[in-house]
């Protein structure tokens, strides 16, 4: 259950970061209520996966995955550009995360 919560606090995350990009083109205090929001979220269920998970696994799998995603969202929602080498990088973080998950105790 705990790795399901670390899931989802992944994706809170990517949508906080993101969300920071567009509330700051929005420009609006109506549209910072969104990212503090999802901040509060965010670190919520980071700390309730830490309940199951060490603390250094949660963390770099959250940052990890999260760093990743918000690449992801930025190339699909606001047209950013990665090259190869930055995708190879990826690719690494990606694979750090695997390796993080597959060799934990919990």
């Amino acid at each position: 259950m705990a790795w399901l919560i670390l899931g989802i606090a992944v994706f809170t995350e990517i949508c906080w970061a993101l969300s920071l990009k567009w509330a700051a083109g929005v420009a609006t205090w109506q549209a910072s209520i969104i990212p503090i929001a999802l901040s509060f979220l965010n670190m919520g269920l980071l700390a309730l996966a830490m309940r199951g998970i060490p603390a250094g696994t949660a963390y770099a799998v959250w940052t990890g995955l999260g760093a990743v995603g918000v690449i992801i969202g930025g190339i699909l929602f606001f047209g950013d550009r990665v090259n190869g080498v930055q995708m190879g990088f990826m690719a690494l973080i990606v694979v750090g995360v695997v390796g993080t998950k597959f060799f934990a105790s919990a």
